[in-house]
């Protein structure tokens, strides 16, 4: 079991960021109830749509939106779990991701390489995929491995059933990745379900985990709902990761773009958990900023640790595990 550093110790003798208040913490969790009460979110999947609607939220299939009361909202974050195992396939790497516990993870997922024998700068490959796997593997400060190449020279429809075999069979460590079409997740599904031991015991030791984006500003697509669905029937761990850009696909002041963020994460909650009671959800985010002048992603801006800092915040604030991207 990796069980690593703890934060978030109420005292005054080390350095702390302190992003708000309880009280500010609570002004924007109303903002997007309201948020998700008035304007609601899109929705144009009918099953999603059906438990949605069975939950006692408002559907309006003509127009594809689906409005959620503060009630719905606040019934799936009582139900929803604390905490998410992410089992290696060596026990010793277990992963427990709760309330103030620390992990880190590489970043995923890269298309283009610097060739460390050629030097040749160059798509990624599937052996790129199974390197990186390898490296992660022996870096004692990364606790779980997300792909971090893609496997470029497959076909884009079953790239990422490559990319998964690549990084499982290569790592100890516990692996998460999107899956891309939702029928992918079947068949990864059955593997892990093999490889674990069974389904009871992948449902107790997830060795895998996947993850889907929601599309700002507020938009759920069918193939996000859908993973979402499915990944809470088989007991996936699922982290949903808002991309929003600030400036761009949502309000230009990041307290906006963070409602908005919560609001696409919340959502995608209230489906999981209507799916599923205490099914494996973790709050996401490489939420960051538009370079107006570049009409770029800065990934490496300081407002990108400044939201992924709040949005950690926020998940603390709801009791969920999160997982953000680094400043």
């Amino acid at each position: 079991m990796r069980d690593l550093l703890y934060a978030g110790y109420n005292t005054f003798s080390g350095f702390s960021l302190n992003i708000f208040s309880d009280d500010e913490l609570r002004s924007m969790h109303l903002a997007t109830l309201e948020v998700l009460d008035t304007i609601g979110i899109g929705i144009t999947d009918g099953e999603s749509q059906e438990i949605y609607a069975g939950l006692g939220c408002r559907v309006d299939k003509k127009k594809g939106v689906v409005q959620i009361p503060h009630y719905i909202v606040e019934d799936a974050l009582r139900i929803a779990p604390h905490s998410v195992m992410f089992a290696g396939r060596n026990s010793d790497n277990d992963y427990l991701l709760k309330e103030n516990r620390v992990g880190f993870t590489n970043f995923g997922e890269g298309l283009m390489i610097n060739d460390p024998y050629t030097g040749e700068y160059r798509k990624s490959t599937k052996k790129d995929t199974a390197n990186c796997a390898k490296l992660v593997d022996a870096l004692d400060s990364i606790d779980i491995h997300e792909r971090s190449m893609a496997a470029q020279d497959k076909p884009e429809s079953s790239a990422p059933l490559h990319e998964i075999e690549a990084c499982i069979t290569n790592t100890s460590k516990h692996c998460c990745q999107g899956c891309g079409d939702p029928r992918n997740l079947k068949r990864v599904h059955k593997v892990m379900c093999h490889i674990a031991g069974g389904e009871e015991a992948y449902r107790a030791r997830p060795i895998w985990s996947t993850n889907t984006c929601p599309i700002s500003p507020l938009q759920l697509a069918p193939d996000s709902t859908m993973m979402i669905r499915e990944s809470a029937r088989m007991g996936i761990p699922i982290t949903i990761i808002s991309m929003a850009l600030a400036g761009g696909t949502t309000p230009v002041t990041l307290v906006g773009t963070l409602i908005t963020h919560n609001a696409e994460v919340l959502a995608s909650l209230v489906l999981n958990q209507g799916t599923k009671k205490g099914a494996p959800f973790v709050y996401g985010s490489s939420t960051t900023i538009m370079d107006l002048k570049a009409t770029s992603s800065p990934v490496g801006c300081p407002e990108l640790g400044m939201i992924n800092a709040a949005v950690a915040k926020m998940a603390q604030f709801y009791k969920l595990p999160s997982w953000v991207a680094g400043g």
